[in-house]
């Protein structure tokens, strides 16, 4: 019998190798993501695991659902994405696409968010077809996931047809290898305000654009307030209340012009009891407060459009669910914690299926220069994945 201990660094090895050709491919969300799913499918091909590529409607981004065991409903969804945020204007002190280890530490793009949990599922697909799976192991490689979570939709429309309906699912997203039960919903927006145009001398000839914008957006910031004091009842978030954030605002031609456009683009980000549109609503009754206002006089005509992106649904906690009694018993875990970020693990669960989020890394490395995961984190998950194929067979 294989020495664990020996067997152990091994597969470590392997998830390093792996997350290395993963990280190699550049997939910011702008970009196409085929290369690195045509080369895991190589890879696949090289285990003789069966998988189904699952394109988007312009044919430049891919989804990858791969089966290790038998053929059948039900088992666990090891579900991560593809692509990752961008480098540019970012210091970083080595080539963000190419893996480096600095003792405990690997550092890359993805390498955290998610490629790490990428990597270690596809290094583990040995030690699963070994394991004798009595349930099956299903792996999604997904994309677009930062830039609103829509990238596993087509593959979950798909389940109980012709692809296996997972009876749970595990998103891999950065959590120290907590289980977290919970995460909030978010919703973008873009509103764009249409003034009248006019000399900066004399203002009450023209409605500016910007003026009204700005109106608008304070209105945001008091809601944000008003949420704030609100709070959280479940006392679990961080931070504890549904937030508001205005992130970009562009407007205006010339200082002494009243400015005949302005846009700014915003999110709402709601605890999982707050409806999505929430803000949105408090939105339009400020619009049509201002319209209302501005009507009599033909001078000050102004007009607003907002639009709304698809939101990205809340995890919502399901206490003593299938997936978190797994997920708590693999992790060898006595609670589950709450997370701050969005997640696809929304879709998976308003698709009927009981969701978790358990992954390697912190959140608090992803998203920046030198972005890095820990060596240690990448062991814990081999053994998190150890005990699932245990628990399947």
């Amino acid at each position: 019998m294989l020495d664990r201990r020996i067997d152990s660094t091994d597969r470590l090895a392997a998830t390093l190798e792996m997350l290395a050709r993963l990280v190699a491919f550049d997939t910011e969300s702008a970009k196409s993501n085929l290369p690195l799913i045509a080369d895991v499918e190589a890879y696949l091909e090289s285990q003789g695991v069966d998988y189904v590529k699952v394109p988007n409607a312009a044919g430049d981004k891919a989804a990858l659902f791969a089966t290790i065991g038998p053929k059948i409903d039900g088992g666990i969804l090891l579900s991560g994405h593809t692509d990752v945020v961008p480098v540019t204007g970012q210091a970083w002190t080595s080539d963000p696409f190419t893996l480096r280890r600095d003792e405990n530490r690997v550092y890359a793009r993805g390498a955290c968010d998610m490629k790490g949990f990428d990597a270690l599922c596809l290094a583990m697909i040995p030690e699963f077809q070994r394991a004798g799976l009595k349930r099956p192991i299903h792996i999604l490689l997904s994309y677009d996931e930062e830039i609103g979570c829509r990238g596993p939709l087509d593959t979950i429309a798909r389940f109980g047809l012709d692809l296996p309906r997972p009876g749970i699912a595990i998103v891999g997203e950065p959590s120290l290898m907590q289980v977290a039960d919970a995460h909030k919903s978010i919703t973008t927006y873009r509103t764009t305000v249409y003034g009248h145009e006019a000399h900066s001398s004399k203002p009450y000839l023209g409605t500016s654009a910007i003026e009204v914008a700005c109106g608008l957006i304070g209105e945001l910031y008091g809601l944000a307030d008003e949420l704030k004091t609100q709070g959280d009842p479940s006392r679990r978030f961080d931070p504890p209340y549904s937030s508001i954030h205005v992130g970009i605002i562009r407007g205006g031609t010339a200082r002494n012009i009243l400015a005949k456009e302005c846009a700014f683009e915003w999110e709402f980000r709601g605890l999982p009891a707050v409806a999505y549109d929430t803000a949105l609503v408090h939105m339009n009754g400020q619009i049509a407060r201002i319209a209302a206002a501005k009507a009599a006089d033909p001078a000050k005509r102004a007009r607003v459009e907002t639009l709304a992106h698809e939101p990205v649904p809340s995890l919502n906690p399901e206490p003593g669910s299938a997936a978190e009694s797994l997920a708590l018993k693999l992790a060898r875990r006595n609670a589950t914690i709450t997370v701050s970020y969005a997640s696809e693990a929304g879709q998976f669960q308003t698709a009927g299926i009981p969701t978790v989020i358990c992954g390697p890394g912190s959140i608090d490395q992803a998203h920046q220069p030198d972005e890095y995961i820990e060596v240690d984190q990448l062991a814990a998950g081999i053994d998190f994945m150890r005990r699932l194929a245990a628990e399947l067979s």
